[in-house]
């Protein structure tokens, strides 16, 4: 990131996330779409690619391929920060589930199970044998 412009607060970001500039792979691509002439002659696009997580970002905001490039390296630490939270909330999730799972219920709930058991008991001891030779 020696060429680009400075932005400290991009850079803490990025070595929070332990996001290394060999980890990336940039190329230049033609622009589409509005913009005339200037975008349809000069490679300003950015695209930005994350090699381990695959993740990649397109950037064709501005008109100036520097500020692309800064811009990209933003939008790609807000979705690496996305994909990192959700798994996060995943195993946050998943725990909660096993624990919920297993924790032992509580006496009351254990109470009315016995109660209605012991209830269909006294229902089917009511019952008598079928058959006259008693």
């Amino acid at each position: 990131m020696a060429d680009l412009p400075e932005d400290n607060a991009l850079r803490t970001r990025m070595q929070k996330l332990r996001l290394r500039e060999e980890d990336l792979e940039e190329s230049f691509i033609r622009g589409s779409g509005a913009g005339g002439q200037k975008i349809n002659k000069t490679s300003s696009t950015v695209v930005l690619r994350h090699i381990p997580s695959g993740i990649e970002v397109r950037c064709q905001r501005e008109r100036s391929q520097s500020q692309n490039r800064l811009i990209a390296r933003q939008e790609l630490c807000e979705r690496l920060e996305t994909a990192f939270q959700t798994a996060q909330l995943e195993i946050q999730n998943e725990r909660e589930k096993v624990r919920r799972q297993t924790r032992a219920r509580p006496r009351g709930l254990k109470r009315r199970f016995v109660a209605g058991k012991r209830h269909r008991a006294g229902i089917k001891e009511g019952r008598g044998k079928v058959g006259g030779d008693e």
